[in-house]
């Protein structure tokens, strides 16, 4: 699947997808609501300190939107491809006007814009990067670690696949005990929705994998700091300066 043509394009900029999006946010934010939660908590940060934060893949801005809440003096630079993303996440997070901005940035290999300096004090992302080939998540982990200040964070709120057909067996019988819904939706996809799926998971990674490209790429304090069966956060900081 992998080798195929690569389809976020015509997701990620499709009318169609953001109308699908946005008539199920409420619900799929519910689900993810302690997880945002997490990466504010992660933070180094007083909640009154000041500081700037790329949020890449941004869409809508619902990881933005927490870490604005939690730290009232923070700035958020959003960085996404998607024009129908841009708008929406402009609108949704009017109440922090003056406080954000928008940055067009295609994560598949565009040179970083201008807008997005260097010695930023975090950078997060959240179910991007397993869009992303294996050799651009290892070019786009050095080039976070380049543009985050020492001591700066990087977290990743990130798909994973098991590496283990075993494992996934044990994740699948899990989740679709949770869900009830969740075994009948899989087996009865729509055209639109086999679409999706196939887009979701076509260069997803284990774990492992993960952090094996976060040690490459230099950063320090690698940890798994929440995981449930096939979603993890994953994450660490560029080290500081020595001396």
């Amino acid at each position: 699947m992998a080798d195929a043509p690569d389809t976020n394009a015509s997701i990620w900029k499709s009318d169609a997808n953001l109308a699908y999006w946005l008539a199920t946010q409420d619900d799929r934010e519910r689900r993810r609501a302690e997880q945002r939660l997490l990466l504010a908590d992660l933070m180094p940060f007083r909640d009154d300190e000041p500081f700037t934060f790329v949020d890449l893949g941004a869409g809508t801005g619902a990881a933005s939107r927490v870490l604005l809440e939690r730290f009232p003096r923070s700035f958020a630079l959003l960085a996404e491809y998607s024009p129908q993303m841009t708008a929406e996440g402009t609108r949704s997070l009017g109440a922090y006007e003056g406080r954000f901005r928008y940055i067009e940035f295609d994560l598949g290999g565009d040179p970083w814009p201008a807008e997005i300096p260097e010695g930023l004090g975090a950078a997060i992302s959240s179910l991007v990067v397993h869009h992303l080939p294996d050799r651009r998540k290892q070019e786009l982990f050095g080039e976070i670690l380049a543009r985050l200040a020492p001591g700066g964070w990087y977290l990743n709120y990130e798909a994973i696949s098991a590496g283990d057909p075993i494992v996934e067996d044990a994740w699948t019988r899990a989740n679709d005990r949770q869900d009830p819904k969740a075994a009948e939706k899989r087996l009865h996809r729509t055209p639109e929705e086999q679409h999706r799926y196939e887009n979701h998971v076509r260069y997803m990674v284990p774990m492992a994998t993960q952090l094996d490209y976060l040690r490459a790429a230099g950063f320090e304090a690698i940890d798994v700091y929440w995981k449930n069966l096939d979603y993890a956060i994953l994450g660490g900081r560029k080290p500081h300066a020595s001396t």
